[in-house]
């Protein structure tokens, strides 16, 4: 007998295909929004919306601030980078740093390359010495001496001291590459982790502009600056760049990248 209506056997492979579907939609939801953020220790869940966004891997705020009754936040730097930041200066400009840097050798060395755990700045990118002060300077980053140094320079000191250490010979070596037996975090990163590889952003594969050169730094100033950044002690990163990698990062993991980058040091001191 011929089967007509609901239960014919085209609508059962139908509705059975529609419940199948169904299932598989909640499993999914389960997985996205519940296994997955709980999975991760770094990210508090502020609500539905935080964990769809989360799942999407889209942000949950496109303009920060604009919540209703939130305040925007602190801005986290002034500075804004311009390529311009990066040209080669004058040799006049390089003269008149080096005067200037006579104020700084106690901390950064003769020649740029410090033995007292401050960071070297021989070869550094000159947009990075610049941001860096003018950070000083409107206090966004923290540091009494650097901030009593900084306040008393002008735009054009500041250029020029940029100017003079990007002038002497590189405290940095050959870039990372993959060829060396990298940390994970410097050569992949960690996506499950929101954390970017080290080497995009500092050097390596690329180089954004005003990040610096880490290749030879002190491991005592790279640990702490990454202790910092993990617990909010420096913010001037702008987007919080910085922070987002470091906030999930556990101790072993910031002494592995802090000990590969100073593996280049002055001999006999990391």
């Amino acid at each position: 007998m011929r089967e007509h209506g609901f239960f014919s056997k085209t609508n059962r492979v139908g509705w059975v295909s529609t419940v199948g579907l169904i299932l598989l939609t909640i499993v999914a939801a389960i997985v996205a929004f519940v296994w997955l953020p709980s999975a991760q220790a770094d990210f508090r869940a502020q609500g539905l919306w935080d964990s769809i966004c989360r799942a999407a891997g889209v942000p949950s705020k496109w303009i920060a601030g604009t919540e209703r009754g939130q305040d925007a936040p602190t801005v986290s730097t002034n500075v804004v980078l311009l390529p311009a930041m990066a040209k080669p200066a004058s040799s006049a400009s390089v003269g008149r740093g080096a005067t200037l840097a006579l104020n700084c050798t106690m901390c950064h060395g003769a020649l740029g390359m410090s033995r007292s755990d401050a960071p070297n700045l021989a070869g550094q990118y000159p947009e990075v010495i610049k941001k860096q002060m003018l950070d000083y300077q409107s206090g966004k980053r923290q540091s009494s001496i650097m901030a009593a140094l900084a306040m008393s320079l002008t735009e054009e000191n500041i250029a020029d001291l940029a100017a003079y250490y990007a002038s002497l010979p590189k405290a940095r070596t050959a870039p990372t590459t993959y060829d060396e037996a990298l940390p994970a975090l410097v050569r992949v990163g960690d996506p499950m982790r929101n954390i970017a590889p080290c080497i995009s952003c500092h050097g390596g594969v690329d180089q954004k502009l005003g990040a610096p050169w880490l290749e030879g730094m002190p491991k005592p100033y790279l640990v702490q600056q990454l202790e910092d950044f993990k617990h909010g002690r420096r913010k001037n990163d702008g987007q919080q760049q910085m922070r987002n990698v470091a906030r999930p990062m556990t101790d072993e993991e910031i002494d592995s990248v802090a000990t590969f980058y100073a593996r280049k040091a002055l001999p006999g001191h990391e």
